[in-house]
């Protein structure tokens, strides 16, 4: 400890010579800029760890530090007027707050949900659990051709290859009989859809906008690198939607290719598809500045028809501060009795998310975890393992799925509660991208996902306590991975 403090002093004392050296100038300029971005990263009132390694990046590399700030730093987008937009068309889109929930927990949960999303909870006549690539294009392609007024579509990837090329193929053949076909996509996850590939869907009638575009000339502008929507829609008519883990992409089309992820999806039916159009409604407002898409939806919105399915959209990003899909994950944990079965690509929680699970866990409960064997990034499979050691002393039991890429985001708690989207289990889904999730309260739903989580267990051996792991290939690259885990 005394070498330390040495150090602090000889530093001290050179900060004269460094005077001499670099001029007054140049160090009242570092100082100033210290103590004008420090306050303002201060003033955020993030994370201390977070706000305190933002201090040393920006103090010990100035220009470095701060153009990593500028790049990636924590942002908030603001879109209070597209809130006021949402009321509108939530008045015609979701009429009163849904009270079907059976219990009182349930009801106290999508009261939660209600609040930290702004999104009414809903119901649904029909959900359909889509397992891989090939069931997701056959029932997306034969809705899509049965499309009489309007295709809404956003994805984060969108490839230009055998898969993309169906799939816009059967936009185009909608826009050319006159239906509306609006496209959102990411501007970084589908950077490799050109404008070339996507003419002849603009060339028939149809809409495509691009969210967050990068506009490097224009760098004295804070980009959005960062902040991508992760989101998957496809909302037909206002009556059939879809959500859920998979892109549209051969690397998760297994009819293309053997080794395609395993994913699940959702084909949806009823009210609560509405909200999901609001969703879309809102990104295509802020992508586009087309405000009048607002009053537009709403006047073209189908009549209620309920059904039997207790259902909520939850959305997140960085637009809202209250994390709400990260908030409803630990909740419902928090909440469950008898088990807490979690399937994500990318687990890297925080430290709530980790207080919930092994809590859980300790407290007797079935606490099972599956992760990928290896996932698409060796960064995120060593950082997720980096927190075994942890969940397996709290009893959690953690399956390691192969020899395919497990992309599958799922969550089920007890018989009935269930949360399926696109949200990985980490900082990223959590905070920076922008999500969506549905949360059904229905024990049908939940019977589902949990037979197609135990048919899983088949190709996921078990990660047992006694592992062995050397100090340099293991120990030491997992700890140094976690360090990343804000950033992953």
């Amino acid at each position: 400890m005394s070498e330390i403090w040495n150090g602090v002093w000889d530093w001290l004392h050179a900060i004269p010579v460094i005077g001499e050296k670099i001029g007054p100038a140049l160090l009242i300029g570092w100082a100033a800029y210290l103590l004008l971005l420090g306050g303002w990263i201060v003033l955020q009132k993030r994370e201390p760890v977070a706000t305190l390694s933002w201090l040393l990046g920006l103090a010990l590399l100035p220009y470095i530090g701060f153009l990593i700030y500028h790049l990636l730093g924590p942002q908030k987008i603001q879109r209070q007027r597209l809130r006021r937009a949402r009321s509108r068309l939530e008045g015609a889109a979701l009429g009163d707050t849904c009270d079907a929930a059976d219990s009182a927990d349930a009801r106290e949960l999508a009261k939660l949900a209600q609040t930290a999303t702004g999104l009414a909870p809903g119901t649904l006549r029909d959900v359909r659990l889509l397992v891989d690539g090939a069931a997701k294009y056959d029932a997306l392609i034969g809705d899509l051709g049965r499309a009489q007024h309007q295709v809404h579509l956003e994805y984060y990837i969108f490839m230009p290859d055998r898969s993309g090329g169906m799939v816009r193929d059967a936009l185009i053949a909608c826009a050319a009989r006159g239906v509306r076909v609006r496209v959102l996509l990411d501007a970084i996850g589908s950077g490799s859809c050109s404008r070339a590939f996507l003419a002849p869907l603009v060339d028939a009638g149809g809409e495509v906008a691009w969210f967050h575009p990068s506009h490097f000339w224009r760098f004295w502008w804070r980009p959005w690198l960062n902040l991508r929507t992760h989101r998957k829609i496809v909302v037909i008519d206002s009556r059939i939607a879809y959500t859920g883990g998979i892109n549209i992409t051969d690397a998760q089309n297994d009819r293309l290719r053997n080794d395609a992820y395993r994913d699940l999806h959702l084909r949806i039916e009823g009210d609560a598809v509405r909200t999901l159009q609001l969703v879309f409604a809102e990104d295509w407002v802020y992508a586009t500045g087309r405000r009048d898409f607002i009053s537009d939806i709403a006047r073209t919105l189908p009549a209620s028809e309920a059904g039997a399915i207790s259902a909520q959209v939850l959305t997140s990003g960085p637009d809202s501060s209250w994390e709400a899909i990260h908030r409803m994950h630990v909740s419902l944990i928090h909440a469950a009795r008898e088990r807490v079965w979690l399937v994500t690509p990318y687990f890297v929680p925080g430290e709530a998310a980790m207080m919930a699970l092994t809590s859980a866990a300790l407290g007797g409960l079935d606490v099972r975890l599956i992760v990928p064997r290896m996932s698409d990034s060796q960064l995120v499979t060593m950082a997720a393992r980096s927190y075994y050691d942890d969940l397996l002393a709290a009893g959690v039991k953690i399956y390691e799925y192969g020899p395919r890429m497990l992309h599958t985001k799922a969550l089920l708690v007890d018989t009935c509660s269930v949360i399926i989207g696109s949200a990985n289990f980490d900082h990223r889904s959590f905070r920076l991208n922008f999500e969506v999730s549905m949360l059904f309260q229905d024990c049908t739903v939940g019977e589902r996902l949990a037979k197609l989580i135990e048919g899983e267990f088949a190709n996921a051996p078990r990660v047992r306590g006694e592992r062995q792991r050397s100090l340099f290939r293991s120990r030491l690259p997992e700890a140094l991975a976690r360090l990343m885990s804000p950033l992953l």
